[in-house]
């Protein structure tokens, strides 16, 4: 009988694709996922997963990484967000069909948070398309969702690493992956030649992407890029102390950690790389996992 897992994904823009990977890694080692819980990043490849469509989604994000990615950007030009983010996620029902929460194989929570009412939202029915739209809505980048009465913004504001929302059953092991972990990197080695392909194409897309922001943004080049290091480096720092404390409170059974210098928030061209990232750790955290537990 395989071992039942309640599995914790964690936000973390483009490190969350190591989500992937580590996916991969508990099924080939026979682990059976039961249920799982996700927030931002984390609530993307989770619902992906319990739609039974990673493979179609990895195969997607991978070639993505390759293509204009930009021709998915569609700009906002609001105070409340740069990309809609309505446009990817348009693309993305091309292959992943929307569905009722309740009605998927394994239970699935995504998590967002409301600025309205100052309260975490968890999303355990109702359209899984609406709830991942929410739970990824990173303040200030991606514009925020209303309803009638709430303003949705990204879960990782509240609760990054969303524990306390996972369905537990009897005898199965708790699995946490944080991709926000401050540990060294340790990046898959690739040929000269894959890296320098790799590295041209991402300075190609960062420079079509700021030469856009360039025209509906007043402020200068350098200034447009300490903003977003800003963004970023708060938001780093926000999620890392909550993610912390949220860690104090539980014990997983196996904790996958991935380091948050592996590729910053917006670095989606890593996908590849990530996911192998993914892989490694989670195959580290099992086998020490497994070594302790014969002793």
């Amino acid at each position: 009988m395989k071992q039942k897992v309640a599995l914790v994904l964690s936000g973390g823009g483009a490190r969350g694709i190591a989500h992937i990977g580590v996916i991969e890694e508990l099924e080939k080692q026979d682990y059976e996922i039961t249920s799982i819980a996700g927030t931002s990043m984390g609530s993307l490849v989770g619902g992906v997963y319990a739609l039974r469509k990673l493979e179609e989604f990895k195969l997607w994000i991978c070639t993505l990484d390759k293509r204009k990615v930009f021709s998915l950007v569609d700009f906002a030009l609001s105070k409340q967000g740069m990309i809609k983010g309505d446009r990817v996620l348009k693309k993305m029902k091309d292959f992943i069909p929307d569905t009722n929460i309740e009605d998927l194989s394994i239970p699935y929570v995504a998590v967002a948070a409301d600025l309205l009412h100052k309260e975490e939202v968890a999303f355990s029915d109702g359209s899984i398309y609406e709830a991942i739209r929410a739970s990824i809505s990173i303040p200030t980048v991606l514009t925020p969702v209303k309803t009638e009465d709430r303003l949705l913004v990204d879960g990782g504001v509240m609760n990054n690493i969303p524990i306390n929302q996972v369905k537990r059953t009897a005898g199965d092991l708790l699995v946490v992956v944080n991709v926000n972990a401050n540990i060294p990197t340790s990046s898959p080695q690739l040929s000269i030649e894959e890296s320098k392909k790799t590295q041209s194409t991402y300075q190609n897309k960062r420079k079509e992407f700021y030469n856009h922001l360039k025209k509906i943004n007043p402020l200068g080049h350098e200034e447009k890029l300490g903003y977003f290091t800003l963004i970023t480096k708060t938001l780093d720092l926000m999620t890392d102390h909550m993610s912390q404390m949220t860690l104090s409170r539980f014990s997983p059974d196996i904790l996958i950690n991935v380091s948050r210098d592996s590729c910053t928030i917006y670095d989606f061209y890593k996908a590849e790389e990530m996911i192998e990232i993914g892989r490694q750790a989670a195959l580290t955290s099992i086998g020490a996992y497994k070594s302790k537990n014969l002793t």
